[in-house]
């Protein structure tokens, strides 16, 4: 594979080709609830946003769920 022209170029493609940290196995899909808010608590920050897919370590279709989920939380006030 060639090298991209410009340096620009090249930041942003190592940025975009980034190697996922390790999946997380110890996290199953029943336990992602809006009335728990102890987990989803884990992925957010101390400002209240959401953690990227990169950073948590989750699969893409998890994290859909855990987004909506934390969305929730915050509508009935479980989360701020």
């Amino acid at each position: 594979m060639t090298e991209p022209k410009t340096k620009e170029r090249r930041i942003a493609f190592r940025k975009a080709n980034k190697h996922m940290p390790r999946k997380r196995l110890d996290l199953e899909m029943g336990r992602i609830s809006f009335e728990n808010p102890e987990v989803l608590t884990k992925f957010t920050t101390e400002t209240g946003k959401i953690l990227p897919r990169r950073v948590t370590g989750v699969s893409a279709k998890m994290h859909r769920k855990i987004t909506r989920e934390i969305k929730r939380a915050r509508a009935v006030n479980l989360l701020p």
